[in-house]
């Protein structure tokens, strides 16, 4: 654990104390992840074959969900099943709500322009392995896909050592329409989702945490001719939580605790402007630890003077998940302008919003939330506009529309204006 003192730390350390770890920007791991991008773009499914043989222990399979879904209501018992349920209509009721909304606006008489929403033909979906099959982040990208009205949804996930599919993730993807599901992981499954392999084809868009080899396969694919889009940076998992001597030490103790348990790279930190209540923090953490076992990420600390020098440490990191565990929690939310998501007060719970709340958890990471937000349905749409223009409109707009195009020096986009005031008087 490392604690700084804010008021007393000069830029450097100020800096140190926010600094994340550079898991995508290593010129070797980019360069190995270039190297697997470009064998699967070339020779498609022979490449994706040997790579995920050597790389994963076993060549990609289709498995089929049904069975294993089967298997799920069998195995879990009614109070897992129920709860996943929930998550998925939570999930789908807030995605719903937030849908975007087809637009026209007549910006001069015989004038509109309109902003027409679609949905994307496909998109990629990848569902970390590791230590836990993650049947929520299924939840939180394919719900707001088939909200959206995606059509095809291609889902990789990491290889099983028996083969098959976890049947929470099997019960997942049934309850959200897949029926199959490519055991394949890291960058080659990124490599088959942007430019296809075998039967996996290409998608629009992919979207999906995963380790530094998937992060850095999403950036290499994107920036690539033809490639797709991507969703947002997302990994290693992060929280920050703002107490003050409200706060229930226990309660945030937990909190950091379940970023902590995330990996080694997971970034968890307490800003207060009490020592005291980090003292207890802490204390109590350390506690949980050795009641829990396993490994944890450090915690880091840092102490300020005044609850809004906290929200201006808060909008400078622009953490994935901010949590707000003090008495001026309502007041303070607003001030906070950079972070992927807020818990509001003590009875919030970055745990709600991994799993039920509504809202999608996959949020942007290492700094991303000063320029984007987490996964919605909006992630699985695109936008176009149309113009629509009457014959009297045309007419008056020719001569300033040539007027601006040859302040650029453009001269067939001037005549281009003026050939329709000429049509329309003709």
């Amino acid at each position: 654990m490392t604690m700084i003192d804010w008021n007393s730390a000069d830029d450097m350390q100020r800096r140190a104390a926010l600094a994340r770890p550079d898991v995508r920007g290593a010129p070797e791991l980019r360069a190995r992840v270039t190297a697997i991008v470009e064998q699967v773009r070339d020779e498609g499914w022979p490449a994706l074959e040997r790579l995920a043989t050597s790389i994963d222990g076993a060549p990609p399979k289709k498995v089929a969900v049904g069975p294993y879904a089967d298997k799920a209501r069998e195995t879990l018992g009614c109070e897992a099943i129920e709860a996943i349920e929930l998550a998925r209509a939570n999930i789908a009721r807030f995605h719903r709500e937030t849908l975007p909304r087809d637009t026209e606006v007549e910006t001069m008489p015989g004038l509109t322009v309109a902003k027409r929403w679609l949905p994307l033909s496909s998109a990629g979906l990848y569902v970390p392995g590791g230590k836990a099959p993650l049947f929520s982040t299924l939840l939180m990208l394919a719900v707001p896909a088939l909200v959206a009205g995606v059509q095809r949804l291609e889902v990789v996930t990491p290889p099983r050592a028996d083969g098959g599919l976890d049947p929470a993730v099997a019960y997942a993807a049934q309850l959200c329409g897949v029926e199959t599901i490519r055991t394949v992981g890291g960058a080659q499954a990124i490599a088959a989702l942007a430019f296809g392999a075998g039967e996996i084809r290409p998608v629009d868009r992919i979207c999906g945490p995963g380790n530094a080899w998937v992060a850095a396969a999403k950036s290499i694919v994107s920036s690539l001719p033809g490639g797709p889009g991507v969703d947002l940076p997302a990994g290693p998992s992060e929280l920050m939580v703002i107490a003050d001597h409200s706060a229930d030490p226990a309660v945030v103790a937990a909190d950091l605790l379940s970023q902590s348990e995330h990996g080694p790279d997971a970034q968890s930190i307490i800003v207060s402007n009490e020592t005291s209540v980090i003292d207890r923090v802490l204390a109590e953490a350390g506690a949980m630890m050795d009641d829990m076992g396993g490994t944890f990420a450090p915690l880091r600390a840092i102490k300020c003077d005044t609850l809004e020098t906290a929200c201006q440490i808060a909008n400078a990191y622009a953490p994935e998940h901010l949590s707000l565990a003090t008495q001026a929690a309502g007041r303070l939310v607003d001030r906070i302008v950079n972070a992927g998501a807020i818990f509001v007060g003590n009875r919030a719970a970055e745990t709600l919003g991994d799993y039920l709340a509504g809202s999608s958890h996959v949020l942007p990471t290492d700094g991303a939330a000063r320029y984007t937000g987490g996964v919605t349905s909006l992630t699985f749409m695109k936008s176009i506009s149309i113009q629509r223009v009457t014959d009297d409109a045309a007419r008056r707009l020719a001569a300033p529309a040539a007027v601006l195009a040859r302040l650029e020096g453009l001269e067939a986009h001037a005549r281009a204006a003026e050939i329709r005031a000429r049509k329309v008087d003709a």
